[in-house]
């Protein structure tokens, strides 16, 4: 008799192998199949889709272990994925999971994300991939209700994929499961990040910033959106593809094609 494989969980971050997050989402995902972690050796969130093109990429095994085999990698999440890829398994993964982030990627944050930018190569990749966020930055967040509902979501796209180039981007609040009212699929929020730059000295007497800002939701009466689930009690699911091509405008933005004189570029 043919030996039925377990399914193959590909498992990322962007905010260390040693968060709290990460090992929630170890814990969740571990009794479903043969886990592979590659992460990031530092925290290095805000690094979207970026990769490691001039420093030599070092990967260490940390365990191996009832069905988990666990590295670092001293690179960002994509590359983390790739190198996962490339060099570690045999057989494409059956589901990528990044997360469980420590920190909102709703809205337009979804771009800086590197939870997010771990995800979006998977699906590159067309591996049904999710990321998972809690709305809060400390390290000592209570990941309970989190990870009880996210198990849900990722066994239904373990059962039934994703459309190819397509993946999750999940993000939870910070509430007591008796205020939970459910889970949302919704759009992303139109709204940006207000940056400012704090002037700082150094001990020295050097000069340097420091990036601040806040988030300013452009369409706060939206009830189909992402921050408004978030703000009502609900966790939010926005489906992100890769093409970032404005389909809608395709057409309106004909006009712009400049055709071809010669006397134009002389």
């Amino acid at each position: 008799m043919e030996k039925v494989q377990k399914p193959l969980i590909l498992v990322t971050n962007d905010d260390g192998y040693f968060a709290p997050g990460l090992h929630n989402l170890i814990d969740m995902v571990k009794p479903y199949g043969e886990v592979l972690v590659v992460a990031p050796e530092v925290g290095v969130s805000g690094m979207s889709h970026a990769i490691t093109i001039k420093t030599p990429l070092r990967l260490t095994l940390l365990e191996k272990t009832n069905g988990v085999t666990f590295y670092k990698l001293n690179g960002t999440p994509v590359d983390c994925v790739k190198m996962a890829i490339n060099q570690l398994v045999d057989r494409k993964p059956d589901i990528l999971v990044s997360g469980i982030n420590h920190g909102s990627n709703s809205s337009i944050s979804v771009i800086y994300s590197g939870t997010m930018g771990g995800a979006i190569e998977g699906s590159l990749n067309k591996i049904p991939s999710i990321g998972f966020s809690l709305c809060s930055h400390r390290m000592d967040a209570d990941f309970s209700l989190t990870k009880k509902y996210s198990e849900g979501i990722f066994l239904q796209v373990l059962k039934n994929g994703l459309p190819d180039y397509t993946c999750l981007n999940v993000n939870f609040p910070v509430i007591d499961e008796s205020s939970f009212k459910g889970i949302k699929v919704c759009r992303q929020a139109r709204g940006v990040w207000k940056e400012e730059y704090e002037k700082r000295v150094d001990p020295h007497g050097g000069e340097y910033y420091w990036l601040t800002g806040n988030f300013k939701n452009n369409e706060n009466g939206s009830t189909d959106t992402d921050e408004w689930a978030l703000d009502h009690n609900y966790a939010s699911i926005v489906p992100v593809r890769t093409d970032f091509t404005d389909h809608e405008n395709l057409k309106k933005l004909e006009n712009l094609t400049v055709m071809y004189h010669e006397s134009f570029y002389k």
